[in-house]
């Protein structure tokens, strides 16, 4: 019932711009009269609750309860919904613990991550898009809502000479809207973190580098502002480069891993820093917000970790 809840919930607050598997999805969200708020996070892993070793049962559910309070517009995730994509029990544990989410009517536009795609391929995507047939079976697509475009990136597909590649750069080059004022890209890899620095073997690839020296030069050649969300690292990063910023938020509950800081880094937290971001849209302007799960269960808190503006050039 939930999961039918949600679905219609996206359904109604969105119109379709074009359908067909071979055509991405270019969805329109009405989120209403600015300012609005959205979430967005990532790498929650769900599966078995008695699972303690590869996620936090406690620490996630603790986070969705804390979305859904924000009664946001809709709810992006950048990856790892799931700890095995193929797996059917592990996504009726998502339909479980997405209730809340769906109790607040927030539309939710996820990524595909590394382990949307564990086990058979085939069984992993049908499961998938049974969530969110909405998307009409685009691995990568557009939502505009308001004055921000997100474009939802596939990372397991590679970002270097692909159809994906090309269908950025059409999106970039002549199809953002007018009125759209910020672009947020949100997919699973992120292209700058200090993990790889930590031997965690989570450092940043060849084709996600080479994708962000591909918005850098857009970036100077784009009025609206670029915001890059990701996830895969299993803690919270925030980097500006080239007038991009670059955030890592993966800490939606999977097992926490510890970067290797640096000063001049804009985060500096220590530990694990199990999170969410909370966006708000107004004219001309994107507010930022993490949120950092605190204590331990029966005792959480929570405490605003970092946050920052974008303004419209």
């Amino acid at each position: 019932m939930k999961i039918r809840l949600v679905l219609l919930t996206v359904f109604l607050c969105s119109s379709f711009v074009s359908f067909g598997a071979d055509q991405p999805a270019a969805l329109n969200f009405d989120p209403g009269p600015l300012p609005f708020k959205f979430v967005a996070y990532g790498d929650m892993r769900m599966t078995d609750p008695h699972n303690h070793g590869d996620t936090d049962p406690d620490r996630r559910k603790a986070i969705i309860e804390a979305i859904a309070k924000q009664n946001p517009k809709f709810v992006l995730i950048g990856g790892d919904l799931v700890l095995n994509g193929s797996n059917g029990a592990d996504w009726s544990e998502y339909d479980k613990e997405m209730t809340p989410i769906a109790d607040a009517h927030a539309a939710v536009y996820p990524a595909i991550g590394n382990h949307e795609m564990h086990g058979d391929a085939n069984t992993a995507l049908a499961n998938y898009f049974k969530r969110f047939p909405y998307l009409n079976s685009s691995r990568f697509y557009t939502v505009k809502a308001g004055n921000v475009l997100i474009i939802t990136l596939d990372s397991e597909l590679g970002e270097l000479k692909s159809p994906q590649r090309e269908w950025l750069e059409r999106v970039l080059t002549k199809g953002i809207p007018a009125d759209v004022e910020f672009v947020i890209f949100d997919l699973h890899h992120p292209p700058y973190t200090h993990f790889g620095m930590a031997s965690y073997g989570h450092e940043a690839r060849h084709e996600e580098k080479a994708m962000a020296a591909y918005l850098e030069e857009r970036q100077r050649k784009t009025r609206a502002r670029f915001l890059v969300i990701a996830g895969h690292n299993h803690n919270y990063e925030r980097y500006l480069h080239g007038d991009v910023m670059y955030i890592v938020s993966g800490g939606g509950g999977a097992q926490p891993y510890m970067p290797h800081r640096l000063p001049t880094d804009f985060y500096q937290g220590t530990g694990p820093t199990y999170h969410y971001c909370l966006i708000t849209m107004e004219p001309g302007k994107l507010n930022f917000e993490m949120y950092k799960l605190t204590g331990d269960p029966g005792k959480f808190g929570w405490e605003k970790g970092d946050n920052f503006a974008l303004t419209y050039k």
